[in-house]
């Protein structure tokens, strides 16, 4: 029987602003186009799932120059066609049992700033998850879900455990993070989880605290999903 793989995915298309404006927004091509085909490529079986069902918006910008060279963005583009209807129609996150799957997986981009972080379906998720200490992966600014993860006390699960995300440095370089409500390196030390960063902005840093895998930023989706699918892998073997 294949490794079952729920890619929770943001329904966010904007990143509400301090200011009030909105960034149009969404998830990171690459952040859901490399790891999809590591673990299609591994044999793995995936469902995408949406708050609500609703089909995910690529970030536009992640297909343009920020999205690296020209070959390597046409691959992106090209991937994402080829999984169009999967992502067109993903399952409506509060109908899926987590329970059922080998690996939950979260890709980043802003949309999670947006709707994950206070998704409490996805919250509530991430914890139940966390506790039964089964496979859970979190890319780039997709660690802000967690902090949906928090009991009636405001204290949140993740707190202790030891994670990477985009940090503040990398999100500087976005010309808009200077109009952030908040920045994701900030709020996941401000909920007591060590946070751990690469040396040097924008290289791929991978974190592994138990079955709690994550991420720093886009160049780290290949070598966190091919991490996976070894430590999967082997306990499967």
């Amino acid at each position: 029987m294949s490794t079952r793989v729920l890619m929770v995915i943001s329904a966010a298309d904007g990143w509400t602003l301090a200011d009030g404006t909105v960034h149009p927004t969404g998830y990171w091509a690459e952040e859901v186009s490399e790891p999809h085909r590591v673990f299609t490529e591994a044999g793995w079986d995936i469902t995408v799932a949406t708050p609500g069902g609703i089909a995910p918006t690529v970030d536009q910008l992640s297909l343009g120059i920020m999205g690296g060279m020209p070959g390597k963005r046409s691959a992106v583009q090209e991937y994402l066609d080829a999984i169009s209807e999967q992502l067109e129609h993903p399952l409506a996150l509060d109908a899926v049992d987590e329970e059922e799957y080998d690996l939950v997986f979260y890709p980043g981009g802003h949309g999670p700033m947006e709707d994950l972080t206070v998704d409490p379906v996805s919250g509530a998720l991430l914890a139940r998850r966390l506790r039964a200490n089964r496979p859970l992966a979190l890319l780039c600014h997709a660690p802000a879900a967690v902090l949906a993860a928090t009991d009636e006390t405001g204290t949140n699960a993740f707190t202790t455990r030891r994670m990477t995300g985009l940090s503040n440095v990398e999100e500087k370089f976005n010309p808009f993070a200077c109009k952030a409500r908040w920045l994701l390196e900030d709020r996941l030390k401000e909920s007591g989880i060590v946070y751990d960063k690469a040396t040097l902005p924008y290289r791929s840093h991978v974190v592994v605290d138990g079955n709690l895998y994550s991420g720093q930023n886009p160049q780290s989706a290949t070598a966190l999903a091919e991490r996976l699918v070894e430590d999967l892998g082997a306990r499967t073997a």
